[in-house]
């Protein structure tokens, strides 16, 4: 008489075990199309920077354009540009770079999807040069693919002052592993509720 219980709650397991890995499997497949195609990683900068890119993507809700200090452990995104319409292959937003101080810096376009998760695409390496000399630049070749972000928090995004940032260590970010390693605890408790479960079955079934 048990049987019918626990045959119901094994599938209610895997429909929850299949969830689980649904969610990264969407984001994923929309990071191909989130991009910054302009400016380029390593591209020397100066004054007023178009960036370019793709932010149309099904569950569109908002974009955000921000930048970084390269390397700064504190993690903190300046915001530039924000809009609820997407963009195809288009301007996403103009860069004034004349308002910060020259270095090495990184651009993200941060795209909201309506099931509440992000798609990020980031530009790295950018070199705002207004006040010192300008190295040759050497942008890739192939337009800057996203990387997903699944379930994040949104946060808010400070606007930037024009003061000199000193050198700061790289950092490195640990949030790829803490989501794998979610994804590990859960998937491992799974399989010991399923075996528990099978092994509570067998034995009731021979009483």
């Amino acid at each position: 008489m048990f049987r019918p219980t626990v045959r119901l709650l094994l599938i209610f397991l895997a429909l929850l075990a299949w969830s689980l890995r649904a969610e990264p499997a969407l984001a994923q497949a929309l990071s191909s199309q989130v991009s910054i195609r302009s400016p380029q990683a390593g591209e020397a900068l100066q004054g007023q920077v178009t960036i370019t890119g793709n932010s149309n993507v099904a569950g569109f809700v908002s974009a955000e354009v921000s930048f970084s200090y390269t390397n700064d452990p504190t993690g903190a995104w300046f915001l530039i540009a924000a809009s609820d319409q997407p963009v195809a292959q288009g301007t996403l937003a103009v860069w004034d770079t004349t308002t910060i101080t020259d270095g090495l810096y990184t651009l993200r376009l941060r795209v909201t999807l309506a099931d509440g998760d992000f798609v990020d695409a980031i530009a790295p390496d950018l070199r705002v040069r207004n006040y010192t000399p300008a190295e040759t630049s050497t942008p890739t070749a192939a337009p800057l693919q996203a990387t997903p972000v699944t379930n994040a928090t949104p946060t808010a995004t400070p606007y930037p002052t024009p003061t000199a940032l000193p050198p700061n260590p790289a950092a490195l970010s640990q949030s790829r592993i803490y989501a794998s390693l979610g994804y590990g605890v859960v998937g491992a408790l799974l399989f010991f509720l399923i075996f528990g479960v099978y092994a509570w079955a067998r034995r009731h079934s021979k009483t």
